[in-house]
């Protein structure tokens, strides 16, 4: 198998071969939580959506979701998951995809473990463009030493010299509904974008 996650192919294998162990196949109760505060109608952006799971509770619950993934295997599979939904998501790289309008809501899950170190230096900058003023990245961040992966863990300290210089962090809790290869090793989080000053 490719063995460069930040390219598709390497994701593309994966779900061909229905190898995706990360696949929680549900919705963990945080997000549940979570969008039970968010205003109805808010603008959600899902990137790496994977199966998109969440895309489809948080479209039969009202939020106006786009999921994206940049590898065809990942979207075949969010879209058999999305038949309600055939048109909340897309082929698109994170990256580089343009949005008709900014989001509200940012979801992080298993996204940025999921991308090799090297390339996390454009993610804070890339998600802040992406969000509205005042916009949140909520999800799971994953917490781990390990220098192998993905999925690639990052310490807490970390994570806060990543995205402080962008994000405020103002929810931080425990997550007790992980799936086994992961439980004990990730938050769940809510960072708000600061305001350019």
């Amino acid at each position: 198998m490719a063995q460069d996650s930040s390219r598709p192919d390497f994701w593309e294998t994966r779900y061909r071969n229905h190898v995706t162990p990360w696949d929680a196949g549900r919705v963990q109760h945080a997000l549940v939580s979570f969008a039970g505060r968010l205003k109805a109608g808010s603008r959600v952006l899902i990137p790496g959506c994977g199966s998109a799971y969440e895309a489809y509770f948080l479209a039969e619950n009202g939020f106006d979701v786009l999921a994206i993934d940049f590898s065809d295997a990942a979207v075949d599979a969010a879209r058999s998951n999305l038949a309600c939904f055939p048109n909340i998501v897309r082929l698109a790289d994170f990256f580089e995809f343009e949005p008709d309008a900014l989001f509200d809501v940012i979801y992080e899950r298993a996204f940025l473990c999921a991308l090799p170190p090297r390339t996390w230096a454009r993610y804070p900058d890339r998600v802040a463009t992406l969000l509205r003023p005042g916009g949140q990245l909520a999800g799971y961040f994953y917490h781990d030493e390990s220098v192998k992966g993905p999925p690639f863990g990052a310490s807490p300290e970390q994570l806060e010299r990543l995205l402080s210089p962008r994000f405020d962090l103002i929810e931080d809790a425990d997550v007790h509904d992980s799936i086994p290869i992961i439980a004990g090793k990730e938050r769940w989080q809510v960072w708000r974008r600061r305001d350019a000053t």
